[in-house]
């Protein structure tokens, strides 16, 4: 298996994952559960999603808890390096959302940080793995319509805040979708948090901290890498992409 094999590999044994056309019911190596699923590695494992991200999530909620920082950039690649946090996988959608929630709360954001962050745990733990490539609705994109819906209480008979959240999913959605696939839950969770930002600055008053330049570091660990074609590639002009 070559340097990258593990970023993309079985938890148990470290093959390459597959994807199915048709869900089939699996039953998880860990647990014992069954679940309709089209991921599986091509010995036949199956790890259901609450056993690939548990303790992912545990770190990250941990971590944002105490954190003081203001960027949630710099939150996330610090939680990227976790560990427990896979190259791949569905705790991306709880790590978005929780590192923008973090900042927001550093930055003057209202809210009970410990409550929205436990909150976020639980919505973002319910969006399953894959939902990329199967729904057409990156989970780092869902994530951050979270963490609008969080901050401003929104539910599904709200008027503004429900209009707010799903703006926030589209705009997340869109700047993913432009850049294309395969899929990689570092970039997509990038794009989805400077979108983040960019949007509570607009439409909340609150200003969080971004890096002038992010440079993914997780390159070598990504067998799918777009290379050139990403925008956190240290490769990447702006000006030859048109």
């Amino acid at each position: 298996m070559d340097k990258k094999a593990p970023a993309n590999a079985c938890l148990l044994c470290g093959e390459e994952l597959e994807y199915l056309k048709r869900e089939e019911q699996m039953q998880c190596v860990y647990c014992g559960r069954t679940f309709m699923s089209a991921a599986r590695c091509k010995n036949g494992h199956y790890v259901c999603d609450e056993c690939h991200g548990k303790d992912g999530n545990a770190a990250i909620i941990g971590y944002c808890l105490h954190t003081d920082s203001r960027n949630p950039i710099e939150i996330a690649e610090t939680l990227m390096r976790h560990p427990a946090v896979h190259m791949h996988g569905p705790e991306h959608h709880v790590l978005v959302g929780a590192a923008l929630l973090a900042a927001y709360c550093n930055s003057g954001g209202a809210g009970d940080k410990k409550d929205l962050l436990e909150r976020m745990a639980l919505r973002g733990g319910q969006v399953p793995g894959g939902v990329c490539g199967l729904w057409g609705s990156c989970g780092a994109g869902i994530s951050t319509g979270i963490f609008i819906s969080l901050v401003t209480g929104a539910t599904p008979i709200t008027t503004e805040n429900w209009g707010l959240s799903n703006q926030m999913t589209s705009r997340s959605l869109e700047a993913i979708g432009k850049i294309g696939g395969p899929r990689c839950c570092k970039r997509d969770s990038f794009l989805a948090i400077c979108e983040a930002c960019r949007f509570a600055q607009e439409k909340l008053g609150v200003t969080m901290e971004l890096p002038e330049r992010i440079v993914c570091s997780f390159i070598a660990k990504n067998r799918e890498c777009l290379g050139a074609r990403c925008p956190f590639s240290p490769a990447y002009k702006a000006e030859d992409k048109g």
